[in-house]
């Protein structure tokens, strides 16, 4: 199925042709359009153009509205103000355009792929072997997997990274603990649920940091490990092994329950650029990006001095010969440029991390690994906070368990279903509680800008009115119940019909979700996407206040109704999907 023209880019491209008629010393000119409350469409490209060209504006409009083909698409176009043009477009238009997305039997609505697709190398997601998730790790797994959605959804080639912590001193500890008590990692049972697997590593965790804390002897054995792990000895591998393989099957279940796909081929952490480490402090050193200073090797910059007026470096290698994180990044950035081929990489990383990636990048920049032809981004983000406006933090002051969160969102989205719920079983009330209160959590955070803080209000998260998933998950099963109780009547798109301004209102911003898809890929923007949602659904309500779809006044009003609704609900569905929310057919 080819791509659908959009009503905006139809009237874009009727308005631009106009231009270079009435200027054609102009070029091609930007009729700069955008959705207007006077008329459908607004025009204002026409004062700079006059004023570039010297020519009235108003007298410019009028030359412009003369040559524009008005008919099928354009029905009215006027010159308002100092020469605005307002745009009205014809119902037809409207109805045969859906009528075409509604065609599309790939599910793609007619929204076209992107023109040059690259590759994008995407690393959100990021946990930390043998230590539990927190509301911390939360916004970099929703944001990077709506991000991913919608980058897929444009014809871009992603690769996924999970980039986790699975390296460095503490893990010395942890498997000298083993080493001196083999069993506590056995499993009892063949099948382990990722709570259990949590408990087992945390209990580790806390008797060998109290061992480490107390016995001199056991703390230079636990970093003696720390050596034979850099090394790579065998024996000393193979117990590291099992901390990965126990934290997987924990980060496996959390991911489930976000409704996420998280792959095991994509999951790299530190120790996946281990045996690059070395070279990339070589190639730093010989180019003379990085220099030597007081044993460390270290990038320094113009722009960034400490509060002592001195200059703060990167530390890519410490003094003592060990590597800190710069040395990973900059080894995973060459491993993405050059062995994966990436045109762009994106880090779904906190926000307090922005210095440390502004160095790392410009390193890399400077290497020559980075260059115009290869861009680096972090997507930063804000905070989780909690209603009272600081970090989100359990009442003894600790970080919240990312589990216990998404629980509690479950627990109450299922009352809510269960208070509205007609016919549905206590499984499908399970079910449906469970998409709905993970669908309330993504999409309260989506709908924030991402680089923005938000407040953690479950409350108002699973309200059924408002900006909230529920409101959008249920105008998506409410149209499901009216095409249910359609009978024989069917959805047909009937572009003789004239429409009602509710309806003229949903079809036009139905056919915007292309030009919101691009937009929001382009940008790694999801807000966006739920902002357009919020507003379809909106709009669907105005329309059902106003249209009776089923009682419409003739068997053609009807199927034209039912056409808008199904189109609605399949533009909801759809949009819903690149955020990672599922829509129940029934609530």
């Amino acid at each position: 199925m080819a791509s659908v023209t959009s009503l905006s880019d139809s009237v874009h491209q009727r308005l631009a042709a106009a231009l270079s008629a009435a200027l054609p010393q102009a070029g091609s000119a930007d009729p700069l359009l955008r959705r207007s409350d006077r008329a459908d469409f607004q025009a204002n490209g026409i004062l700079a153009l006059a004023k570039k060209e010297k020519a009235n504006p108003r007298e410019l409009a009028a030359q412009v509205v003369s040559r524009v083909e008005s008919g099928d698409v354009i029905k009215d176009i006027e010159v308002s103000g100092p020469g605005f043009l307002n745009i009205t477009i014809t119902d037809r238009a409207i109805t045969e355009t859906l009528a075409a997305r509604y065609a599309d039997d790939t599910g793609r609505l007619g929204v076209p792929h992107a023109e040059q697709p690259g590759t994008t190398v995407i690393d959100y997601a990021q946990p930390n072997v043998a230590k539990e998730m927190h509301v911390g790790h939360l916004r970099s797994a929703v944001i990077g997997d709506s991000v991913t959605q919608l980058l897929e959804f444009t014809g871009e080639s992603v690769v996924r990274r999970h980039h986790i912590g699975d390296w460095g001193t503490q893990f010395g500890m942890l498997i000298q603990y083993l080493e001196e008590h083999p069993h506590e990692l056995d499993h009892k049972a063949d099948e382990v649920s990722g709570e259990e697997a949590m408990s087992n590593l945390d209990r580790i965790y806390k008797a060998a940091r109290k061992l480490f804390d107390a016995d001199e002897e056991f703390k230079t054995r636990a970093r003696r490990r720390v050596v034979d792990l850099q090394a790579g000895e065998p024996r000393t591998l193979a117990m590291w092994q099992k901390f990965v393989d126990e934290s997987k099957i924990y980060f496996f279940s959390v991911f489930e329950k976000l409704d996420m796909e998280i792959r095991d081929p994509d999951i790299v952490g530190e120790s996946g650029y281990n045996d690059m480490l070395a070279e990339t402090c070589r190639l730093l050193e010989e180019s003379g990006v990085a220099v030597r200073s007081e044993g460390a090797l270290c990038v320094f910059f113009d722009d960034i001095k400490g509060p002592d007026g001195k200059p703060v470096p990167l530390i890519v290698q410490k003094s003592d010969g060990g590597y800190g994180y710069a040395a990973t990044d900059l080894s995973a950035i060459r491993d993405r440029v050059f062995t994966i081929k990436a045109n762009t990489l994106l880090y779904v990383v906190d926000a307090r991390q922005s210095l440390h990636f502004k160095m790392v990048f410009e390193t890399a920049r400077r290497a020559g690994w980075l260059n115009e032809d290869v861009k680096a981004v972090q997507l930063a983000f804000g905070t989780v906070l909690g209603k009272d406006g600081k970090p989100f933090k359990t009442r003894e002051g600790e970080t919240v368990r990312l589990v216990d969160l998404l629980d509690e969102a479950i627990d109450r989205a299922s009352a809510v279903v269960r208070e509205k719920a007609q016919d549905l079983s206590e499984e499908e009330i399970a079910e449906r509680g469970t998409q709905v209160g993970i669908g309330a959590v993504k999409y309260a955070d989506l709908s924030t800008s991402a680089n923005r803080d938000y407040k953690f209000d479950l409350d108002q998260m699973v309200s059924l009115n408002g900006d909230t998933s529920v409101y959008l998950q249920y105008a998506y099963a409410r149209i499901q119940s009216i095409l249910r109780k359609a009978g024989e009547a069917r959805p047909v798109a009937h572009p003789e019909l004239d429409l009602h301004e509710a309806e003229r209102a949903l079809g036009l911003h139905a056919d915007s979700f292309a030009a919101t898809v691009a937009e929001a890929a382009a940008e790694y923007a999801p807000h966006k996407m739920t902002a357009y949602l919020y507003q379809l659904a909106s709009h669907y309500t105005t329309f059902y206040d106003k249209c009776p779809v089923l009682k419409a006044e003739s068997p053609e009003q009807i199927e034209n109704r039912l056409f808008l609704c199904d189109i609605t609900a399949r533009t909801l569905h759809r949009g819903m999907a690149l955020l990672g929310i599922r829509t129940p057919e029934r609530l």
